[in-house]
């Protein structure tokens, strides 16, 4: 065989083999839901008795969960049965509700780290410390306006459009803890701007880096006009995650390394 039909056929089995290996947004909504759980919290005298509030995803060895730090329920009344609680889709697509405790809480960039009870769920792969080019396709999972559309999950597809600085709203006296006084000395950090639209109830969620099927931001914000009713009749499809190396920061202060 001459040097360049060795050549091409190098080339061509190349490009077979990374066909063969990408991965099509099918085939990652398909293997990410199960990993995609509600977060609320669950009351005996609560009606519902459980309270929807935003999206999460499984992580680690299956019994971690990270979501938004503003997703996270207040602190029940003294004397009320409330409590931080999740529901994870079984393999018989019922969902099953878990209890929950916080390992660690970063209201400042907005993330939050959980474990919950139970079997372990599947796990999402976090993304390393720096975020793919801009442009990059993504995908968000979640659970856009709670209830209304019924518990199923919902993909949106956009573009990682920039990586820009931007500060989080203040944090109220329940999340104002040494970390967060130190965020607002700081001002501005990096986040994830992402032309996609996305809806309450996507907060908490992972943004998915579709070549790689890695997490590499939560969910956080969407920019609105006018009122808070416009996010639903007029979105501006521009939304903000937090970067996964967030993520993995927490881990570190739980005592759990930064693997993922």
């Amino acid at each position: 065989m001459s040097l360049t039909r060795r050549l091409l056929t190098a080339l061509l089995l190349g490009s077979a083999l990374g066909a063969a290996s990408a991965q099509s947004l099918p085939e990652l909504v398909a293997r990410a839901k199960p990993s995609v759980l509600l977060v609320g919290s669950y009351g005996l005298m609560d009606s519902p008795r459980f309270n929807f509030r935003g999206t999460g995803f499984v992580i680690g060895d299956g019994n971690l969960a990270v979501t938004g730090s503003h997703v996270l329920p207040p602190a029940p009344p003294p004397g009320t049965e409330r409590r931080l609680a999740l529901q994870i889709l079984g393999a018989d697509k019922q969902w099953s509700l878990r209890g929950a405790t916080v390992l660690a809480n970063d209201p400042a960039h907005d993330v939050a780290l959980l474990r919950f009870d139970g079997p372990p769920a599947p796990a999402l792969k976090l993304g390393g410390e720096q975020a793919p080019p801009e442009g990059s396709d993504i995908a968000l999972i979640g659970f856009p306006i709670g209830g209304l559309l019924g518990f199923s999950h919902v993909t949106h597809r956009g573009i990682l459009a920039a990586l820009t600085a931007i500060t989080l709203p203040t944090p109220n006296a329940q999340t104002l803890n040494p970390r967060a006084i130190l965020q607002l000395r700081q001002g501005a950090f990096e986040v994830l701007q992402l032309d996609v639209i996305s809806y309450p109830g996507n907060s908490g969620g992972p943004v998915l880096d579709i070549a790689s099927g890695e997490v590499i931001g939560v969910m956080s914000l969407a920019l609105i006009k006018g009122t808070r009713e416009s996010a639903l009749s007029a979105p501006t499809g521009i939304s903000y995650a937090i970067p996964s190396r967030h993520v993995r920061a927490l881990l570190a202060e739980a005592g759990l390394g930064s693997k993922p």
